[in-house]
């Protein structure tokens, strides 16, 4: 999920908290509780820190070890000794236990929507995500805002408006569950141009009916869909391109950045005058006709790389960060 909305769970953690005697009772581990669920709730996401070393180091470790196992208890133990020692309360099990619930919640979150994380390591590398929920959910984060607003206002009693509120997301979370489940087979029967060997992605998007959908075909090129109230419409198409330079490409650290993410990268050359623009880019991501997910790495004729670029930027942007025109 987005920052914003990591931000809200864990003020809505907080207030959950409040049914917690424990919690209620001492006024120093209500607040290192408050403090320890919003930082809980950010902590997974502090690799964004390695964007200060580079694009090509943030695509590699961004929601890699950060949320993986051994990271979930880190950070619940270091951010609880941290407050504890601050605001050093009575108890030290019930913050704890918060602490680890909004990590842990954190993570669990972001396994839902396309990025995913890599929550099995030590013992897998495999990217998880299940292409449920949005990386931006309007419905989670303004329940959340409202749940926190009637709590700072006193308009509400937090003991009831809590855990109401993630009562309701966990039946909204089976509800997406189940209406993806649902597309994804009536997709399946639907498109009669169908290898056995296709495969599908069902991508979320943030009207809950309409869903972007990625067919995998058999040859490895991809066909891009849109699901949108029921019907599905096949709106382009993206193959490989064949060239010498995609292979040279894989060893740069930029392109390596994006293959060791995404397994759903596709090459395209273009020949210029002065050599050859190699784009990988993830067609899982598309918006505004683009795919804004690359990774391009420019050659001279003799395979000498001129400049790369990996990460978010569309086809504008690109051409300007790379001086396409000047070489």
């Amino acid at each position: 999920m987005d920052t914003g909305t990591h931000f809200v769970v864990g003020l809505g953690l907080a207030g959950l908290a409040q049914i917690d005697p424990a919690v209620t009772g001492e006024a120093a581990l209500g607040a290192a509780v408050l403090f320890g669920t919003v930082l809980g709730s950010q902590a997974p996401d502090a690799d964004t820190l390695t964007r200060l070393r580079g694009n090509a180091l943030y695509i590699r470790h961004h929601r890699g070890w950060s949320h993986s196992l051994p990271a979930l208890l880190l950070w619940t133990a270091a951010i609880s000794g941290g407050l504890y020692a601050i605001f050093q309360p009575d108890r030290f099990w019930p913050l704890l236990y918060w602490v680890l619930l909004s990590v842990a919640l954190h993570i669990f979150m972001d396994l839902f929507n396309t990025y995913g994380t890599q929550a099995l390591r030590p013992f897998s590398k495999k990217w998880i995500s299940w292409n449920i929920i949005p990386i931006f959910d309007p419905i989670i984060f303004l329940s959340h805002a409202v749940a926190v607003l009637l709590w700072t206002l006193k308009l509400a009693n937090p003991v009831v408006v809590f855990p109401l509120l993630y009562a309701f997301l966990a039946l909204y979370y089976v509800w997406r569950v189940l209406v993806h489940r649902s597309v994804q087979r009536k997709i399946q029967s639907m498109d009669v141009k169908r290898n056995s060997k296709d495969r599908y992605l069902v991508i979320p998007t943030l009207h809950p009916y309409h869903w972007n959908v990625v067919k995998i075909e058999h040859n490895g090129d991809y066909q891009i869909g849109e699901w949108r109230s029921g019907k599905l419409q096949w709106i382009d198409r993206v193959s490989r391109s064949s060239h010498p330079t995609i292979e040279l490409s894989k060893k740069h650290p930029d392109v390596a950045a994006l293959l060791s993410f995404s397994t759903h990268a596709c090459p395209e050359v273009h020949t210029h005058r002065w050599g050859h623009e190699v784009r990988w880019v993830d067609v899982r991501y598309r918006h505004r006709k683009q795919y804004p997910f690359v990774a391009v790495v420019l050659f001279d004729h003799d395979g000498n790389v001129l400049d790369s670029y990996v990460g978010w930027m569309n086809e504008e942007k690109v051409g300007k960060k790379l001086r396409l025109d000047s070489y």
